[in-house]
């Protein structure tokens, strides 16, 4: 099975950017949808940013449009990336990748998607 280790967390202040990595450790048809979930301490897993891999069709929650982006050519490398510009200290939180390799598409709910990263923490403070 795929396996995902996610690199590029760390402090940053108000207004400042941070690039994420995903490294996955194969490139297989299997999977369907990768993308970025984050958990605050107190908080639910919650969806920012999710590529469909066939369709490229790509989500991004509320709070991050306009400020994350996943880049078209994130298929480099076998590695998925998430820039983050405009961090806000709400952004503060544990950062996971994930993939998704049950059913055909992208879902909202973490609980879908079966192969998760151990997480990078992203601090965002003054």
């Amino acid at each position: 099975q795929v396996q995902l280790v996610e690199s590029g967390g760390g402090s940053v202040q108000p207004g400042g950017s941070l690039t994420l990595s995903c490294a996955t450790s194969e490139v297989t048809d299997s999977v369907n949808c990768m993308g970025w979930f984050r958990q605050a301490p107190g908080k639910e897993r919650e969806r920012i940013a999710t590529r469909h891999t066939r369709t490229r069709s790509t989500y991004y929650a509320d709070s991050v449009k306009g400020r994350f982006t996943i880049p078209r050519d994130n298929s480099k490398n076998n590695t998925l990336y998430l820039l983050m510009n405009s961090l806000k200290p709400e952004d503060t939180a544990m950062y996971y990748c994930a993939a998704k390799t049950l059913g055909p598409y992208c879902s909202p709910s973490p609980s879908d998607f079966n192969v998760w990263g151990r997480g990078t923490q992203v601090t965002v403070s003054s």
